[in-house]
């Protein structure tokens, strides 16, 4: 049997390190950002549509997504539709992909460990095409997730603020997950609790086989 994991979790909570040692352990990582990647790269799906919803200047002069344009213009411009605007073009491309990946993987191995890999499932969790037999969160406090950002993302403490409040809120999160990974804990502490969750997953995986 197929176990399926949605994985999420604030902007610099630490989730990216968490797929990344489930990926280490076995599991299947879709990652839906490397997906919103794919559909608006010159070619994509995604790319004309952005283009007739922002305007010309959604693209450089390259033709690639103008991402530091969209981005002012998405989480911090006036236009407060704007997001809504940008994920009705992108959300059904993307779980077109996931659906296809998700079937391979299980087409391969019917005792696997597949991740989804959803930063903003909490707004998206009725709409994903996919039933979850857990969800986790990682979770780290709003501070320092700013300092993370300030740090590693050459963000102001303004920006990353807003990343911050345009994401659901904490309790969102918790309200759909059944599992807390905590990431303001030292890295050994963490990455032993996540060996410790796929353990568990494949071993449940193959019993129910």
């Amino acid at each position: 049997m197929v176990i399926r994991i949605g994985l999420t979790g604030g902007i610099a909570a630490g989730k990216s390190t968490v797929a990344s040692r489930l990926r280490e352990l076995g599991a299947t990582i879709i990652d839906y950002d490397v997906l919103a990647r794919q559909i608006v790269e010159p070619g994509g799906e995604a790319l004309p549509r952005i283009v007739e919803a922002f305007g010309p200047s959604a693209v450089d002069a390259a033709g690639r997504l103008n991402r530091a344009w969209l981005a002012q213009r998405v989480f911090s411009g006036p236009d407060r539709q704007a997001l809504e605007r940008l994920d009705a073009i992108e959300h059904p491309l993307i779980y077109a992909k996931a659906q296809q990946a998700d079937a391979e993987a299980a087409s391969q191995d019917d005792t696997a460990v597949i991740v989804h890999d959803i930063p903003l499932l909490a707004d998206v969790i009725d709409d994903v095409p996919f039933t979850f037999d857990h969800v986790v969160t990682v979770e780290a406090p709003q501070q320092v997730r700013i300092e993370r950002m300030i740090r590693t993302r050459g963000m102001s403490g303004t920006q990353a603020k807003a990343r911050i409040d345009s994401q659901s809120p904490q309790a969102a999160r918790l309200a759909i997950a059944d599992i807390v990974v905590d990431s303001d804990t030292d890295r050994a502490s963490m990455l032993a609790r996540v060996d410790r969750l796929y353990a568990q997953w494949s071993a449940q995986a193959r019993h129910d086989a």
